[in-house]
């Protein structure tokens, strides 16, 4: 690392960098998600994310559209978010954690009265999600207990605390080995304004919604720790005798249920999944009442997001290829409208397409792209309306040295066609590269401002090209695509990567000898495997990375996760826990790397940042580590986003500068 006025300035820099951006909108949202509209289309709400400064993590808060703007619907104080209005209007349910921080709790408010909303009876524990009856008569409340594992996507750690900590700074940390406490249902009545449990003891159920008024859809597990939710079964809950049974099983995760509002058919997304919350794959519909199974066609889409407008209607949108797409289904004969397929991002501030559909089938949902800030857009037969923007003269600062995008396809070596972003800075190459390798594996890139991660635009904006690969194992492929990853982390997906590197060197785009790398969660896995498997790297930045994953099996809250997308058995010599293992192959590496990671990570615990860099410093190869103690999985608060973004540009541009 540099030191000296060199650091000073880079520092100085890239602080003035997340200044402009970000100043111009301080108190105000910079970044939308959970768009919702009610069936008439009278009410819109979603979430705004929101820095007031460049300090901690950002809030959010609830906002409507009026005139162009976002307007406040949640007090200033603490975070709202998770809005829907009741199905007819009258009032809006919200989660807020203005009671006590990050911990969340219903709140209700009616719209054309004067007055703050109301909270509901609390609960034990933190409200992740919230779903209106069909009747409008009752609200469905997800529970987690205030020791749950947060899931990786979130950043790690447990839900209500930013960690889980000692009593007193002498008592140790105890952990039993079981997971958490159960994630509960129960059911706010607004007849009576009271809440109950409606869930049965040891049953965890880590997602749920209505399926008609009288009956629940769980996607749910006996055990409550992280590895348990990938074998988690769809279950159907009576709200009238309490009865809990299986209605669907799946070798492969579950996600996204959605029952019908007569109670007579239920839809799941079936998916090869890396992360809780991500995902993306065949939409399956089930009959109630004889439990007969069936895939429905959805365009070659991996469904992201399910919405019944009415019983002979489900809504859904999804990711095909690199592009957002929506699409209406009738569940009787399986026809398919499809209603948008657009290169933009729909969604917001979340990993996968999302959006709201109206009963004449508009569309609500936010979209954006590289250069394109987040805007609220309602989508009919008329047209597009934009009805509020996150543009800003921070937003017009980061277009103009963010340089551009486009998408690019390559063949890998075994012939299939892989697909990706190329970001460049303006004026003619070749330009230095650096890969971004998204977190997954089961996951993939889509066209949205910044690729998702700040360290893109910043890059670019010092003359380095930035390529975010969907190698296979990425979502928008379909489940065959997705498969290709099991079993094999670490082989075919990273010549994948290699292949691109490959294409644009051959058409003059990047210089061959200014190649980097960098990646978070899975991305810091392969930013650590393919420094030991190729030596034409000139540095490389693995984050919250897997780098011994027998170690990651015995120390991650998703250990056996691991073991399974590997193969891998522990007990077996030689497997692939150890093969695929970069701290096996560091005698390989000649790379200097830049090692992060957070103290507070569950899923990829901080000792595998640790293990790589001894392992490379053993060999005598550059390295550095970064262990920040207040982060989790990944760098998410300030100003521990500005030290991280300082360093890493300090790295690529002290081993393979752009302006030499």
């Amino acid at each position: 690392m540099e030191t000296g006025s060199a650091k000073t300035t880079s520092r100085s820099a890239v602080e003035e960098h997340l200044r402009r951006l970000h100043q111009p909108a301080f108190g105000t949202p910079h970044a939308l998600r959970e768009a919702h509209i009610t069936a008439d289309g009278r009410h819109v709400t979603v979430t705004g994310v929101v820095l007031d400064a460049l300090e901690g993590l950002a809030r959010t808060a609830v906002y409507t559209a009026e005139d162009g703007r976002l307007v406040p619907v949640s007090a200033a104080h603490g975070s709202a978010h998770g809005a829907s209005h009741s199905p007819d209007g009258s009032t809006l349910a919200f989660l807020s954690d203005r009671g006590t921080p990050h911990r969340f709790q219903l709140h209700l408010l009616i719209p054309d009265r004067l007055g703050e909303a109301v909270a509901a009876p609390a609960v034990p524990g933190s409200v992740e999600y919230a779903h209106w009856s069909p009747d409008g008569r009752a609200v469905l409340l997800g529970i987690a207990p205030l020791d749950a594992d947060l899931a990786g996507s979130q950043g790690s750690a447990t839900v209500g605390t930013a960690s889980p900590e000692p009593d007193g700074p002498w008592q140790p940390l105890v952990e039993t080995g079981v997971g958490g406490g159960l994630r509960s249902l129960w059911r706010y009545s607004l007849d009576t304004g009271e809440v109950r449990q409606i869930s049965p003891e040891g049953v965890n159920c880590w997602e749920a919604n209505w399926c008609g008024p009288g009956h629940v859809l769980a996607v749910a597990s006996e055990g409550a720790d992280e590895d348990s939710w990938y074998g988690a079964t769809l279950r159907l809950i009576d709200l009238a005798d309490g009865s809990c049974r299986e209605l669907y099983h799946s070798d492969v995760q579950l996600g996204v249920p959605a029952g019908s509002p007569d109670g007579t058919t239920a839809a799941v997304v079936r998916a090869v999944c890396s992360d809780r919350w991500i995902v993306a794959g065949d939409l399956i519909l089930i009959d109630v009442a004889t439990g007969r199974s069936r895939t429905a066609e959805a365009g070659g889409t991996d469904v992201t997001a399910l919405q019944w407008i009415d019983a002979d209607r489900l809504g859904f949108l999804g990711l095909r290829h690199l592009d957002s797409v929506a699409g209406i289904i009738d569940p009787r004969d399986g026809s398919l409208t499809e209603v948008l397929s657009t290169s933009l991002a729909c969604g917001g501030a979340t990993p996968l397409p999302a959006g709201r559909f109206t009963t004449d089938g508009s569309l609500l949902t936010v979209r954006e792209s590289y250069d394109l800030p987040q805007q609220l857009v309602l989508a009919d037969a008329r047209g597009e309306r934009v009805l509020a923007s996150t543009a800003h003269p921070g937003t017009d600062y980061l277009r103009s040295v963010a340089g551009t995008a486009r998408p690019l396809s390559w063949v890998a070596p075994d012939g299939l066609e892989i697909e990706g972003v190329l970001c460049t800075p303006g004026g003619p190459g070749p330009f230095p590269l650096v890969v971004s390798i998204h977190g997954g594996p089961v996951w993939g890139y889509r066209n949205t401002w910044s690729m998702n991660y700040p360290w893109v635009p910043l890059l670019v904006s010092r003359g380095y090209a930035v390529l975010s690969p969907n190698p296979r194992g990425s979502s928008g492929r379909g489940q065959e695509f997705a498969r290709q990853v099991v079993g094999d982390m670490g082989g075919a997906d990273a010549h994948d990567i290699l292949a691109g590197i490959d294409h644009l060197v051959g058409e003059g785009t990047v210089q061959p000898e200014r190649i980097g790398l960098i990646g978070g969660s899975y991305g810091g896995f392969m930013s650590s495997w393919l420094v030991t498997q190729d030596t034409r790297f000139a540095a490389s930045v693995p984050v919250s990375p897997v780098t011994n994953w027998y170690s990651q099996s015995l120390t991650s809250n998703i250990g056996e996760w691991g073991n399974s997308f590997l193969k891998a058995d522990l007990a077996e010599p030689g497997s692939s826990a150890h093969t695929r293992s970069p701290v096996f192959h560091a005698h390989k590496a000649r790379t200097p790397c830049l090692v992060v990671a957070g103290a507070k990570d569950r899923c990829t615990p901080p000792g595998q940042a640790r293990e790589f860099h001894q392992a490379l410093r053993a060999q005598g190869i550059e390295s550095t580590l970064l262990i920040y103690p207040q982060e989790g999985h990944g760098v998410r608060s300030h100003p521990a986003v500005a030290d991280f973004l300082t360093r890493a540009l300090d790295w690529f541009e002290r081993h393979m500068p752009a302006r030499p």
